[in-house]
This record gives C-alpha cells, sequence and structure tokens, in this order.
C-alpha cells in the first residue's frame, strides 16, 4: 500500500487532503502536525477510524526529529502544506511565519534529501515531494488579467512573503540536489472544517449569532474562490503525475469581490435559518488591512490540460455546501468560537508584535 507524509494535515486544506488520500484513494497516511490554535483533531478522525492514518505530533522546524520520521515512514511521497497562513496574523506577529513557513520548509527539504539520496532503485524513481503554496506570491492584480505559472513574484504582506520565500527554496533543492520536487500555487479555498478566522466561515458564524459583518474597506477586493475538496483532488494528482520542478497554479475559476461573498452568505443563510430581518443589514465596512491586494484571479490551464483535473463546484454549489456544513456542524465550531478565536479583528497595525 502506498504511504504518504502529509505536514499540517489537521489544518483545513491538509485535513482535506489526508481525507481524500485516505477514503478516496485507499492510502496510508502519516499527518505530522505541530496542533497549533488552527488545527483539530476532529478534522482527520473519519480518516483515522479506517486505521489508515497516523497522527504525529511535531514540529518540522525540528530537522533532527523530521529526519528520523521520515526514515522510520519510509513513505512514497512527502506533501508538505504545513504553514502559518492568515494574512493578518502575520502583519500583528510576522516571525511564526518567517519561522514555520521558511525554516519549516527549509528543514522538510534537508530531511527528504537525506531520505531520498538512501533511496535506490524503484523506490527512488517514486519518490515526489510536493510543496503547497499559495496564489499570494504573486501579488496583486489589476482588473484584467490572471496569474500564470511565470508570473514574477510580488509578495505584499509578511504571509505572502514568508511563502514566496519557501517556494524558492523548493525549486533551488530540485535545481541543484536534484530532490524531486513539484510546487502548487492555489487560489483562497473554502469549505468544511475552515478555521473561523477566514472571511467566509467568520462571516457564516457571525452572521448566525447576529454579529457585525466586517468587510474591509468598500469590500471591491477580488479573489478567485476554490473549494477545499476540488483543491485536495488537485494536489494527490500533481503530487503523483505532475512533472519534476514544475509549478502547477489551481484555482476554481470564481473570481468575486469580498462584497459579494459577504452578500452571498447573508442569502444563502436567510434560506436555509430564515430570521425576521436581512442579514445584509449585519454588513459592516472596516478601516481595510494594510497592504491589501486589490485582486487575485489563477489561469489553472496548465493544470487541466496537462492532468485533466476540473474543479467540480461552482462557487454557488460550493457555498450553499459550506453554509450548510457549518449549520449541521455546531459541535464543532462552538468550542472554537468560545476557547480559541471569538472573532475579533486581527492584523490590526497598532498590534504589531516583533
Amino acid at each position: 500500500m502506498e504511504k504518504i507524509i502529509v505536514t499540517g494535515g489537521a489544518g483545513f486544506i491538509g485535513s482535506a487532503l489526508v481525507r481524500h488520500l485516505v477514503l478516496d484513494d485507499g492510502v496510508e497516511v502519516i499527518v505530522v502536525d505541530k496542533m497549533t490554535y488552527a488545527a483539530n483533531r476532529a478534522n482527520i478522525e473519519p480518516a483515522e477510524k479506517t486505521g489508515r492514518c497516523r497522527l504525529v505530533v511535531a514540529d518540522i522546524c525540528d530537522q533532527a526529529r523530521m529526519t528520523d520520521l521520515i526514515k522510520k515512514e519510509a513513505p512514497d511521497q512527502i506533501l508538505h502544506l504545513a504553514a502559518e497562513s492568515h494574512v493578518d496574523r502575520s502583519i500583528s506577529g510576522p516571525h511564526d511565519f518567517i519561522e514555520t513557513n521558511v525554516i519549516g520548509t527549509y528543514s522538510m527539504l534537508e530531511a527528504a534529501r537525506t531520505y531520498w539520496s538512501s533511496l535506490q532503485g524503484d523506490a527512488k524513481e517514486r519518490f515526489r515531494f510536493l510543496h503547497v503554496s499559495t496564489d499570494e506570491v504573486y501579488g496583486s492584480l489589476g482588473a484584467e488579467g490572471l496569474f500564470h505559472e511565470t508570473t514574477p513574484y510580488d509578495p505584499s504582506s509578511p504571509y505572502s512573503a514568508s511563502k514566496a520565500a519557501s517556494d524558492h527554496l523548493a525549486h533551488a533543492w530540485h535545481r541543484t540536489y536534484g530532490l524531486p520536487v513539484v510546487v502548487s500555487n492555489c487560489s483562497n479555498n473554502y469549505g468544511p472544517y475552515h478555521f473561523p478566522e477566514k472571511l467566509i466561515p467568520l462571516v457564516i458564524l457571525n452572521a448566525l449569532e447576529g454579529k457585525p459583518l466586517p468587510v474591509y474597506g468598500a469590500g471591491s477586493n477580488v479573489r478567485d474562490w476554490l473549494y477545499v475538496d476540488d483543491h485536495a483532488r488537485a494536489l494527490s494528482l500533481i503530487a503523483s503525475q505532475g512533472r519534476l520542478g514544475e509549478t502547477y497554479n489551481v484555482g476554481g475559476r470564481n473570481e468575486r469581490t469580498n462584497l459579494q461573498v459577504v452578500e452571498a452568505i447573508c442569502d444563502a443563510l436567510d434560506v436555509l435559518r430564515p430570521t425576521s430581518r436581512s442579514r445584509r443589514e449585519l454588513i459592516t465596512f472596516v478601516k481595510d488591512r494594510p497592504g491589501h491586494d486589490q485582486r487575485y484571479a489563477i489561469d489553472a490551464t496548465k493544470l487541466e490540460t496537462e492532468l485533466g483535473w476540473r474543479a467540480r463546484e461552482t462557487f454557488e454549489t460550493g457555498l450553499r455546501k459550506t453554509v450548510q456544513w457549518y449549520l449541521d456542524h455546531p459541535d464543532w465550531w462552538q468550542p472554537l468560537r468560545k476557547s480559541v478565536y471569538s472573532g475579533e479583528r486581527l492584523g490590526l497595525e497598532t498590534n504589531v508584535k516583533a
């Protein structure tokens, strides 16, 4: 049976990938996760119940431990998703982003190189290292155009700068050492099990509780939205069939302004959980995020033509599934709102920490 290590596998995108690999592809998965605030073991419970998924609580920055773990587990692939990922948190506390996203990626690449160098024959030919990144490394688009794999990097936030650095490390380890690396860059993900600091789950939960729905600036910033299960399928495909040393962009072709997203959530909730007043009345415009990129949009043509991937969910179908999941799973999100993150504004310049 194929064995895969997934770093950050108890987080949002990582757990969707783990569930896909175990439940759909039938492989064995070792989840490596530090279990920080955004990780949740409940996210991988369906995979663990099969007996083909195990959690190892560890820090990817511990290179010696990663080297020992990879040697012991002898995986066919390493899918590296562990990262600090929230732009607002990177503004108020950039240190953790540099530590995890840059140093942690270096640690994983070196540990993987040590293991791969020891392999021979088919095992060495079969091994792959997938580095999972973001479209935010490309910076901001104007009203027209799309991000391509050849778009120059122009990161705006500490988060995107840390991910850009990690992308460059991954490519360098392939070019310098021959490590069989593939890189992916994705647009904004949404779906079940999304920690409620990000726009869509935050708005869903605030709206359910009758709280203000904060929209940065005029709400005109545009994002390309990708349903997380579609992304998980893409990552499995890229890791197995992507050309070594290449980058593949993953996007849903679902551009929406932030205001349109918030309004769509309000409308969906008004249908699924009606109240006497429209939830659009809760929309509140707040001071914009520092360095807020205006528009992201991914061209996924390379992934679609080379590997045959297609997004299955439109924004409308994916959003309805997402809203319904949060309505059906208060047992998952209520403890987080009470004890981990209650929805307060993050990333204000007055909150900057060394």
